[in-house]
């Protein structure tokens, strides 16, 4: 047994398909399914469940994918530690984000991490932060970008900044006319808010708690875009988190974005990462260059 074979039996796991994860593993098919096969006769159990476009894992396999997955980040953290006391700020790290962050910041933050951290490899990856967080503890990624709130029970987390709440408006919309709004404008407003899974339709809700809002009940948007092109339709409001609303967006006449008077609602944005982590300088970095970024 070994530590190639472990990893062809996670990515099986994971994947439920031969082809697929020979190819996440880099190799041929035939190779990987021979070595999972001497990797179950050298147990002398039976790992995987093999049927016509249908692959599963035994009892047996689950408890041992469970225990190949710790071996596996063990055996990373090792190369980690020898990596990280040649050159902390070297060597690959895994960054994940959620999808109404990503894609705004990112833009302004990659240039800068390279000039600042040119040694470091930066691996980015999108999440919702279910699937971010549950990514984090099963070691497949180093440090989560979201927004705080949920639960990082077992997870070291910083804070990094607060980001502000504003309002998308139909361009038709009476409270276009104000340049800014407070939260009691909103009253009884129809609200267009993203689908379960995304933290920000929890966020949205509590800024809206103090007064009546009435969510779109036959609507739910995946994304951050679908909301701003619905809400240019007329089909309601919705509140937008800043950096969504600058940049290109900042100059489009519909949906019409309005700030909200100060204390704006908003959102607490941070980072989080495993408490045994090897990486923590190159968390630390990162993360200072991420506070910089969100600071202007």
């Amino acid at each position: 047994m070994n530590l190639r074979d472990l990893r062809y039996l996670v990515a099986l796991a994971d994947l439920r398909h031969f082809g697929r994860a020979a190819d996440r593993c880099a190799v041929s098919q035939p190779t990987l399914s021979a070595q999972l096969k001497k990797l179950e006769n050298y147990l002398g159990v039976a790992l995987i469940e093999r049927q016509p476009r249908n692959v599963c894992l035994t009892p047996v396999g689950e408890q041992v994918v469970a225990r190949a997955r710790r071996v596996l980040q063990d055996s990373d953290d090792i190369i980690d530690i020898a990596r990280s006391s040649r050159d902390p700020l070297s060597g690959s790290l895994r960054i994940a984000m959620i999808p109404t962050l990503g894609p705004y910041l990112l833009p302004s933050l990659t240039p800068k991490l390279r000039k600042r951290l040119p040694q470091l490899q930066l691996l980015l990856y999108e999440y919702q932060t279910a699937v971010l967080v549950e990514q984090l503890r099963a070691g497949e990624l180093d440090v989560g970008i979201l927004a705080l709130g949920v639960d990082v029970n077992g997870l070291e987390s910083r804070e990094l900044a607060h980001e502000a709440f504003a309002v998308a408006l139909p361009a038709h919309h009476p409270l276009v006319k104000k340049p800014a709004l407070r939260m009691e404008d909103l009253d009884d407003a129809t609200l267009l808010l993203l689908d379960d899974g995304h933290c920000l339709r929890a966020h949205a809700l509590e800024a809206c708690s103090r007064i009546q809002v009435h969510e779109a009940g036959d609507f739910r948007a995946t994304s951050l875009e679908t909301l701003r092109q619905m809400v240019a339709a007329g089909h309601g409001i919705t509140l937008l988190p800043e950096l969504a609303t600058l940049g290109p967006f900042a100059v489009a006449k519909n949906p019409v974005i309005r700030p909200f008077v100060k204390p704006a609602p908003y959102r607490v944005l941070g980072a989080v990462w495993r408490k045994s982590s090897t990486r923590l300088p190159a968390i630390d970095a990162v993360c200072r260059v991420v506070t910089e970024v969100l600071a202007h």
